[in-house]
């Protein structure tokens, strides 16, 4: 693991997302990872969802054998995705809600509601060695559930702070920083290492990457989506500068 006071996690989906639209192999997901490796990423992030929309199987195969960064596998709390997991035993596990229907990850895990069966799902990813986070909503409910079950990371949802500054909405923006900031300070104050991600770009990335108890962002559709007007690596520079900037 990179000794960073802030490590970046870039999510390479979308690079699947633009291959498989078409069909066919290129872009290549893999070639990405290799390449957000060589340009200072900490790590990768890959979600392998139930339908297969972006990432596929034999590409979870192909990136962890390909690069020598850790690899965070998103996936959802399905018996499919836990087999998957163990039989892979990436560095770490981010488990995730997924519903078919939608376009992204739109909210936060339910742990609160349900947490014997995520505390026995998640057992065996532990005892595999794989570090397993939750992702979830910055409420003191969830942040206090995660800890209960044993989950020893968090990553707090910062899609909605986002959605607000992009829609101009910068008291409901501000009012949803406020709740990251309190969502991190509870969940250090736990012992949980603590995550953010979702939706984060040049423009809402200082805020939270200044926060002292983060450790690790992960951004992929925004520096996919840059990288197609300046180049991925030129893209992860530039998040990775202002990270850095924010932290002195």
């Amino acid at each position: 693991m990179s000794e960073r006071e802030l490590r970046l996690g870039v999510n390479i989906d979308h690079v699947a997302t633009l291959r498989n639209a078409r069909g066919g192999a290129v872009p290549d997901p893999v070639r990405a990872a290799v390449m957000a490796q060589e340009a200072g990423a900490d790590g990768i992030t890959a979600h392998l969802r139930e339908d297969r929309r972006h990432i596929r199987d034999a590409d979870i195969d192909a990136i962890m054998q390909a690069i020598s960064i850790p690899l965070n596998f998103e996936m959802a709390a399905t018996d499919e995705m836990q087999k998957i997991a163990l039989a892979h035993r990436p560095h770490a596990a981010c488990i995730v809600p997924e519903r078919r229907e939608e376009r992204t990850t739109e909210g936060g895990l339910e742990v609160a509601a349900d947490q014997n069966r995520l505390a026995d799902f998640i057992a065996p990813l532990r005892e595999a060695g794989i570090r397993v986070s939750l992702f979830i909503a910055p409420d003191p409910a969830q942040i206090e559930a995660a800890h209960r079950i044993g989950a020893p990371v968090i990553e707090l949802h910062t899609g909605a702070y986002c959605d607000h500054h992009a829609d101009g909405d910068f008291a409901a923006r501000d009012a949803e920083l406020a709740r990251l900031i309190d969502g991190a300070k509870q969940a250090a104050d736990l012992g949980l290492e603590v995550h953010m991600g979702h939706g984060l770009t040049y423009d809402t990335v200082t805020p939270v990457a200044e926060l002292p108890e983060v450790k690790e962002l992960n951004i992929g559709h925004f520096l996919i989506g840059e990288a197609v007007f300046v180049g991925l690596p030129a893209a992860i520079a530039e998040m990775r500068r202002m990270m850095e900037a924010a932290r002195t």
